[in-house]
């Protein structure tokens, strides 16, 4: 059989990185890891064939080809997918779709063939075994979380690698926290379940093996969610690095109480983790109660991101406003510790309820509940009844976006962070690495309206930063991308 994987377009978000992407001349931050690990538990016999829409078209001549044409994505490429589906249907192709837009039953999908909920290691080999008898039933589940151990290498040899930033891998699956906005405990579980060392070793082979240098996300939702199995890989990332001359920049996501272990931070300096995302939501304590965010109150939060920086790794962070909890002066506390902090990467949300988590189910039995989520925490995306007056919250939020991204106080958070900036990885030079400065002198230096400021930056940064020079460049050419974001924020 022909399979066509297809990804649907994400549209322009914080997430997106689109207008940053433009730099170094890339499509898209990573490739889609699930539908290639898919691709790699279908039939060998099958011919395969990637469509990513976020870095290139979908022709009808892909879809010709195909004998079925399996989707996947998250809720917030649901637009797309619907649209991709249709154009599937139309000309007669089978269409399957799992991810986590299908195991959040996204509406936006109720016109596939086939649907796959949950995990796929334990159902795709029935599904393919129906699709090729031409008994393919509507609807298949993972009936337990799978041993991740028996997940195979992903076929990234069908990705484009060259039109992406950069390339990804996974460790873990699953959350020990219960935080009640969140759908990660609900797909993948409280019990983090944790590949082998050997196996992650072997996904950095292929890596390496297939020419890539540069960065590397460990797209783990928490991977310090099984410390004990965290602690027995870093040792073989360590060597691998030394072993391979330190070909890649990890970066990943954590929950905060990552400050509470010394040890696993210089681990994760040694095995050249120069970036971590972190949840941090509020500094309103009453607010991490009410979402059941208990690890956060464990130790004081400044002093967390602190010594994270403090070991080599830039804190990139989420927060969110629109707690039942949150009082009125929430926007100014947000934009305070944002400050203090030195977190240039803030990734400020409106609280929404997905599908199927705690947060959905108390609001839905409270009639708080207006409609579907898009899987979209900005604006356009306010899924309920807060009990903050609705104008008063989405006025609050706008303002703190306006302050946070005006480039000057971007700037100055962005150069008080490489101040407090411990000595950490040096990531390795690629050509777009070059490419993205040339570009980011062009257009930010002499066509952008905060020039200015920008020149300002980068004279700072080469006099009081240098041994973090290329840290700033990168983090001047993502501001753009915020700043564009933010501009077309305040005129929705």
């Amino acid at each position: 059989m022909k399979v066509l994987l297809a990804y649907p377009e994400f549209p322009d978000t914080f997430w997106s990185f689109k207008h940053a992407l433009r730099f170094p001349g890339k499509r898209s931050a990573y490739p889609p890891l699930g539908l290639l690990t898919v691709s790699a538990l279908l039939p060998p016999s099958w011919e395969k064939r990637l469509v990513d829409s976020n870095v290139q078209r979908l022709k009808d001549s892909d879809l010709q080809w195909a004998d079925v044409v399996f989707f996947s994505g998250m809720i917030v490429q649901g637009s797309s997918m619907k649209e991709q589906i249709a154009r599937a249907k139309r000309l007669g192709k089978r269409t399957v779709v799992g991810g986590p837009i299908a195991s959040a039953h996204d509406p936006s999908i109720s016109q596939a063939d086939h649907i796959v909920e949950g995990e796929a290691e334990d159902v795709i080999g029935e599904l393919a075994g129906d699709l090729e008898r031409g008994a393919a039933k509507p609807q298949y589940s993972s009936p337990q979380m799978v041993d991740v151990t028996r997940t195979p290498l992903p076929d990234l040899h069908l990705a484009s690698m060259g039109r992406y930033s950069c390339m990804s891998i996974q460790f873990s699956r699953g959350c020990p926290f219960t935080c009640e906005f969140c759908d990660i405990i609900e797909i993948y579980g409280r019990r983090p379940r944790t590949k082998t060392p050997d196996q992650v070793c072997a996904e950095l082979d292929q890596l390496y093996r297939l020419g890539w240098r540069g960065s590397v996300f460990m797209v783990d939702d928490n991977f310090i969610g099984n410390k004990k199995s965290v602690k027995a890989l870093l040792p073989r990332l360590v060597e691998w690095m030394r072993e391979h001359k330190f070909p890649f920049t990890l970066f990943t996501e954590a929950s905060l109480n990552l400050a509470e272990d010394e040890e696993m931070l210089e681990l994760m300096r040694a095995a050249h983790f120069t970036r971590v995302f972190l949840g941090i939501e509020t500094p309103v304590a009453e607010s991490l109660k009410e979402t059941t965010k208990f690890q956060n109150l464990r130790k004081d939060l400044l002093e967390s991101v602190r010594l994270i920086q403090a070991y080599g790794m830039e804190v990139m962070a989420g927060f969110i406003v629109g707690f039942d909890n949150d009082p009125p002066d929430v926007f100014d506390r947000q934009i305070e510790f944002i400050r203090q902090a030195a977190i240039p990467l803030s990734m400020v949300g409106l609280l929404t309820a997905l599908p199927n988590t705690q947060l959905w189910r108390r609001l839905k039995a409270e009639g708080r509940l207006l409609k579907s989520s898009l899987g979209n925490n900005t604006l356009a995306d306010l899924n309920f009844i807060p009990r903050m007056d609705t104008q008063e919250l989405l006025e609050g939020y706008r303002r703190i976006l306006r302050t946070i991204y005006n480039p000057r106080e971007y700037f100055q958070r962005t150069s008080a962070f490489l101040s407090q900036l411990g000595s950490g990885s040096r990531s390795p030079l690629v050509f777009s690495d070059l490419v993205a400065l040339s570009r980011s002198l062009w257009r930010q230096g002499l066509l952008s309206n905060y020039r200015q400021e920008y020149w300002k930056f980068l004279v700072q940064s080469l006099r009081l930063h240098r041994q973090h020079f290329s840290k700033a460049v990168t983090l001047a050419i993502m501001g753009h991308h915020f700043f564009a974001l933010t501009s077309a924020t305040e005129t929705n």
